[in-house]
């Protein structure tokens, strides 16, 4: 008997409407954290159709996660499926997002080969002063991170790290091994730089309780992992994180016809810019490494670092020194990018044996940021997400003199010590980047950007 095999694609699928019924889908750290910052529940807080996921369900399509910021769903069917899908009432479009191409990178490693060393993270950390901070007894207590990579090998049995800080972990992937298993690692090793304690290593947020996410999936690269990453950026908004990190990028793909043209770098095309936009919004300061394309033709950062109000990271050394593989701004709509720089030539960082070892890529560059902003955040819990940003700009080397000829360094490399102790006057309440202005468009509120009108998501007002 011959066995038929039917190939299921990835879509997204988007509702024409949102009935806002039931409960905001937000815990009640997220809900008091919105209180304490003044920023309003709105329709981007509630839960997808209940009833529109069971008649997706009712006709066999697999539900494989949601996205109330974009009101659809990440789902898995076959072509002929997806025109059916395509043609009920309150489905107003399907996009596929994965097909069946063949990988273009097979097991994907995101870093060079680690070689064992023997050294303190001293220098590291004293590049931008954090070791200031951590003396005070600033480590990132009270704050509540996310780090959302594509792999946390054995992150749940190391002892360099103290499991009562991770509060749980989510994989919005596809992929079949374990959470903790050995196929991927980049994120355990990203967040030892955060985590990590142990005899000659010490992380930049000790203290932080953490969830772990993985939205990169080992063997293909497509559209869909950008859904999983919005989907990690929901969940972590809907638990009242305060910090995100993500050292994750996307500009080409298996199937070449869905990679990026340089010119959606711009923070309004993509979903996953969009979404780390939003989070922005909701009182999110979202990390993203800027990418290790720099000395490649590609050279530019990749999605979600061209997204706003974010901190995107590029890569310097312990002299301060920029990698020559950290990827250069602008955003394809002229915005400085990335904002600052820590080190990731030669990280000092811990492997899955547990030894010290130093690696490189703005990924390693990208949460030393995200544990600076805990750490600060920690010394101002009374500040919002904003203004922990626009600390860590405003104290950075090249703050009065940004790289905007280059775009290398953007504002430069941050001192922790600075940030925390500048005037609080000097400080404003910003939240969009100060090439936006937000304005009240028939009952809205928009965001005006160099003469164009968005909504709070992200879309083009014609």
């Amino acid at each position: 008997m011959k066995l038929l095999l039917i190939l299921l694609n990835i879509f997204f699928v988007f509702f024409t409407d949102k009935p806002l019924t039931g409960q905001p889908a937000l815990s009640e750290r997220a809900q008091a954290q919105r209180t304490k910052w003044n920023i309003p529940i709105d329709a981007l807080d509630y839960p997808v159709s209940a009833v529109y996921l069971d008649s997706l369900r009712s006709m066999g399509v697999n539900i494989q996660h949601t996205s109330r910021w974009f009101n659809g769903a990440t789902v898995k069917m076959t072509q002929a499926k997806a025109q059916q899908v395509a043609a009920l009432s309150f489905v107003s479009q399907v996009e596929e997002t994965r097909d069946n191409s063949t990988p273009i990178y097979g097991l994907k490693r995101m870093k060079t080969v680690s070689r064992p060393i023997i050294d303190y993270t001293a220098a590291q950390l004293n590049l931008f002063n954090l070791t200031a901070l951590h003396q005070e007894e600033f480590e990132g207590q009270g704050i509540l991170m996310a780090i959302c990579d594509g792999g946390f090998y054995r992150a749940n049995t190391l002892s360099c790290f103290r499991q009562s800080q991770e509060l749980g972990h989510f994989d919005f992937t596809d992929d079949t091994d374990s959470f903790y298993g050995s196929t991927g690692d980049h994120g355990m090793e990203c967040l030892s730089t955060i985590s990590g304690i142990q005899e000659g290593f010490y992380g930049a947020a000790t203290r932080a309780e953490y969830y772990l996410m993985r939205s990169e999936e080992n063997y293909t690269e497509s559209p869909k992992e950008m859904d999983n990453l919005v989907a990690a950026l929901e969940k972590a908004d809907s638990l009242g994180v305060n910090v995100f990190s993500v050292s994750l990028g996307y500009a080409y793909f298996d199937n070449d016809n869905w990679s990026l043209p340089k010119s959606a770098l711009d923070g309004q095309t993509t979903r996953c810019s969009r979404a780390a936009t939003i989070a922005a919004r909701k009182g999110m300061l979202v990390c993203v490494a800027a990418g290790n394309e720099g000395d490649s033709e590609w050279r530019t950062i990749s999605a979600p670092a061209d997204a706003d109000s974010i901190l995107t990271v590029g890569a310097v050394d312990v002299e301060g020194n920029i990698g020559s593989f950290s990827s250069v701004g602008p955003s394809s709509d002229g915005r400085l990018k990335p904002e600052v720089c820590a080190v990731g030539v030669q990280t000092t960082l811990i492997n899955p044996s547990g030894y010290i070892v130093t690696s490189n890529g703005t990924s390693f560059a990208t949460p030393l940021i995200a544990g600076l902003a805990a750490s600060l955040w920690s010394a101002l819990p009374d500040e919002n997400n904003m203004q922990i940003r626009e600390r860590i700009i405003r104290s950075s080397d090249r703050y009065t003199r940004p790289d905007y000829a280059n775009n290398v360094y953007g504002y430069g490399i941050p001192d922790a010590w600075k940030a925390y102790t500048m005037t609080l006057t000097d400080i404003p309440l910003t939240q969009p980047e100060s090439s936006h202005q937000k304005i009240l468009h028939n009952g809205q509120v928009m965001i005006l950007h160099n003469g164009q009108m968005y909504d709070i998501m992200g879309r083009r007002i014609e």
